[in-house]
């Protein structure tokens, strides 16, 4: 089995690239599984339900989202109705939506995660680390192939979870810091792993800002609008194979194309 995860994709110039890059994507890794992470889709904040159909519409299997997931009011009701959008799993079930998928294609199922983590976030969710066990168990009826997005800012919480659960999910995948990471490997247990994947969007830029604005802010330490950025556009991911009987991984490559 053979997935492409795409990191976040940052308002209207990460979903353009998402678009002209993915049909090259395809022709290229031949992936079973697109999976990518869409909490910035919206002007950088959230996603809205037709946004998420114009991901689903470029061959996106799933869509994970982060801390932004509320931002758009009218994405609530659309869980109800689009199982293939989740949330970390984490945050309190009376929240809307769900944190994980199981999906089919190409006659291949793969279980797919998405969960947030506590350090110097601005939303304080229930432990992944020990609420995670019961969904694993759930999935594992059905396929052993599991891919975690794990949106989380400091780099110790994301390697401590990926070492948690290795041997016990295909992958655990970094996103939210925007920077993609060299240390993609696998980990002895047969997970693969990347602290952070990187994110599609305007790269001439600071995380997908505008330098300028981020800069007076970082001077004057006071509150101003961050603008978007729109130069070096490119779309930052991994490619992951994993063995469907076992659901180890065996190889993890890093991707970045630009538009």
């Amino acid at each position: 089995m053979r997935i492409l995860f795409l990191g976040d994709v940052v308002a209207e110039h990460g979903r353009e690239a998402v678009r002209d890059v993915i049909p090259k994507l395809i022709e290229e890794f031949a992936p079973d599984f697109i999976v990518l992470n869409g909490e910035n889709v919206a002007g950088g904040n959230g996603i809205t339900p037709k946004l998420a159909y114009d991901l689903f519409r470029a061959k996106v299997d799933v869509i994970t989202l982060g801390d932004h997931v509320w931002d758009q009011k009218e994405i609530f009701s659309f869980f109800a109705e689009e199982p293939r959008l989740i949330r970390p799993f984490n945050f309190p079930s009376t929240c809307p939506g769900k944190g994980w998928i199981v999906v089919n294609g190409n006659g291949k199922k793969l279980g797919v995660i998405n969960a947030m983590g506590r350090t110097y976030m601005k939303i304080d969710v229930d432990n992944p680390f020990l609420l995670v066990d019961p969904v694993l168990e759930e999935i594992h009826r059905e396929t052993r192939a599991i891919l975690i997005d794990f949106h989380a800012e400091t780099t110790s919480e994301k390697i401590a979870f990926g070492h948690a659960l290795d041997g016990r999910v295909s992958a655990v995948v970094g996103t939210h810091t925007h920077v993609q990471t060299a240390d993609e490997k696998i980990l002895p247990g047969g997970t693969a792993y990347i602290t952070d994947v990187g994110f599609c969007g305007a790269h001439d830029s600071v995380i997908g800002r505008e330098k300028g604005s981020i800069i007076d802010r970082f001077k004057t330490l006071m509150p101003m609008k961050m603008h978007l950025a729109s130069g070096g556009v490119q779309v930052d991911g991994v490619v992951i194979d994993v063995d469907e009987a076992t659901g180890k991984a065996t190889t993890i490559e890093r991707i970045q194309r630009p538009r």
